[in-house]
């Protein structure tokens, strides 16, 4: 159901995204040369290839959604495209921010060309993505809702600024709790996908109750999907994840596992210890594991994650009733919430 799902609405989307960063004045080339490596349609000459782009999961969502309160699906793509151009903006700038020299196995494009074009493509991005939700009356759908949706859009837009700016200085923090670590996550990840589902609901025609639902789903399940990323950082399988085993503690990365922790009144003075010895490495792996087992922040992120999976599922349920269950917002959910360990 899903791949078929997938294999109808992925030509449609990458079309639309296409269409929306074409740019075409020669003199420009290279500005939209940029964009375009960093969604996966060119390599770093400029070349046509096909490589992977990510799970396109926001846009697909805001599709599903349209599809589920009964829309015509074909009227949500300009916003679906608007969702992934915007996602694939805020990568841009993150990397420059994080310092981040590669991505999908690729040099960034600041790496690449330097931060200041990245950061000017990054913008025009952003730009591009506003353009894309205005194509939407160009697709039959009324004004009012083009515009409620634009207002879904830009809250979003902040939301991200907001995570991101909590994300980075937590960097300069040594103490951060869980509860703030988890303001951040809802700024920086939650917010889009309960964005994409609630604009896709909006476009379709679901009513005021029923879209507030499918936005709370949306931010569930993205809590939960960022929660369930922190327990594969430290615990996931290398042959699975494709990362060295423990490598979010060998990167001291503030993930939830990590700050439950840290802020444990037994272990957390002697994690913190270790964290911050003198060449800390692979060697002292064993160490911090046992800490986070002796502290049960396996079991707590677990616990944490099932609990806004489930607020998720509780939400679909009362936006769509009876056909809940049935639905590929369901199935995604699903989907996303049994990647492997």
């Amino acid at each position: 159901m899903l791949n078929e799902f997938f294999e109808r609405w992925l030509p449609v989307l990458e079309a639309e995204m296409r269409a929306v960063l074409a740019g075409g004045e020669a003199a420009t080339a290279a500005h939209y040369g940029m964009m375009h490596y960093h969604m996966g349609w060119v390599d770093a000459t400029f070349q046509p290839v096909t490589l992977p782009a990510g799970k396109r999961l926001r846009p697909l969502l805001c599709l599903m959604a349209c599809e589920a309160v009964g829309g015509e699906t074909k009227q949500a793509a300009p916003a679906a495209a608007a969702l992934e151009i915007l996602h694939n903006f805020s990568l841009v700038h993150d990397d420059i921010e994080d310092g981040d020299e590669m991505r999908r196995h690729r040099p960034t494009v600041w790496k690449l060309w330097g931060a200041p074009q990245a950061i000017n493509a990054g913008d025009a991005m952003f730009a591009l993505a506003f353009a894309a939700m205005q194509r939407l009356p160009e697709r039959g759908v009324a004004p009012e809702t083009t515009l409620a949706a634009l207002r879904i859009f830009t809250e979003t837009c902040v939301a991200l600024t907001e995570g991101q700016h909590l994300d980075m200085s937590f960097e300069q923090r040594d103490c951060v709790t869980v509860d703030e670590y988890l303001r951040m996550i809802r700024g920086k990840t939650a917010a889009l996908i309960g964005a994409s589902v609630a604009i896709g609901g909006l476009i379709g025609g679901a009513t005021p109750e029923a879209d507030e639902s499918l936005r709370h789903f949306g931010q569930s399940i993205g809590l939960a999907f960022q929660i369930q990323d922190d327990i594969l950082g430290i615990w996931g399988d290398p042959a699975v994840t494709g990362k060295a085993a423990g490598n979010d503690i060998l990167r001291r990365k503030k993930s939830l596992p990590m700050l439950h922790a840290l802020n444990d009144a037994r272990h957390g003075a002697q994690l913190d210890a270790l964290l911050q010895k003198p060449g800390f490495g692979a060697p002292d792996l064993p160490e911090a594991l046992r800490l986070l087992a002796a502290t049960g922040s396996q079991e707590y992120a677990n616990r944490l994650m099932n609990e806004f999976y489930t607020a998720g599922l509780d939400a679909l349920r009362f936006a769509l009733g009876e056909r809940a269950r049935q639905s590929l917002l369901w199935a995604t959910a699903e989907w996303l919430m049994q990647r492997e360990m």
